[in-house]
């Protein structure tokens, strides 16, 4: 079994903060387009997530700038970060546009993009404590990047349904602007496996 040497646990410790406060902003994100009432009140939730984890990333890079010796490569744990830090600043976009936008009636498809983004932030929460091991997480890896997939799918055929058959011009520019920036969050998850993989691949 392969290990990291040294082994400074301090990074684990945030990248697993980091993937916990991910997984709570999409599901409030999931939960919010499932259940769509107090819509204002649900978006500040999401913000306040999406602000921690700005907090925990800034602490990653803090960290990162004092640390002589990092346990992986110092651009892998900087690229790391922040790729799960914009899956959260892309779930808050996306509220965001619900109260920007007035959305009141979101498309089916935006339900099913943001069970995906939650799913594939479980799938990252299950994988990150194996990154101290050095094995076990490309399981989770793969499952992320055919969540990715799925999406691409269901937001192609989102957009185009979309424009054969939504007749209001700016609820299908309301509705596409939000399709996409779910899509961009699963995108941003799919970064993150791929950073895993790469960690896990130099240390073989």
């Amino acid at each position: 079994m392969v290990r990291f040497l040294p082994r400074e646990t301090k990074f684990f410790d945030l990248f697993a903060d980091m993937a916990q406060n991910l997984t709570i902003g999409a599901r409030q994100l999931r939960d919010l387009l499932q259940n769509y009432a107090d819509v204002p009140a649900a978006v500040q939730r999401i913000k306040d997530t999406e602000h921690k984890g700005d907090e925990i990333a800034h602490a990653v890079f803090i960290k990162l700038n004092s640390t002589f010796i990092t346990p992986f490569d110092r651009e892998d744990i900087h690229s790391l970060a922040s790729s799960l830090d914009d899956v959260l600043d892309f779930i808050n976009a996306a509220a965001t546009r619900l109260v920007i936008y007035k959305v009141t009636d979101p498309p089916a498809e935006a339900v099913e993009l943001a069970d995906i983004i939650l799913r594939q932030a479980e799938e990252l929460a299950k994988a990150l404590p194996f990154l101290e091991k050095g094995d076990g997480l490309l399981k989770y890896c793969v499952e992320v990047n055919r969540l990715e997939n799925e999406a691409d799918e269901i937001t192609r055929g989102a957009i185009g349904r979309l424009f054969e058959t939504e007749a209001d011009p700016i609820r299908l520019i309301k509705h596409k602007e939000l399709l996409e920036v779910l899509e961009m969050a699963t995108d941003k998850a799919e970064d993150a496996a791929n950073v895993l993989e790469t960690v896990v691949l130099k240390s073989a």
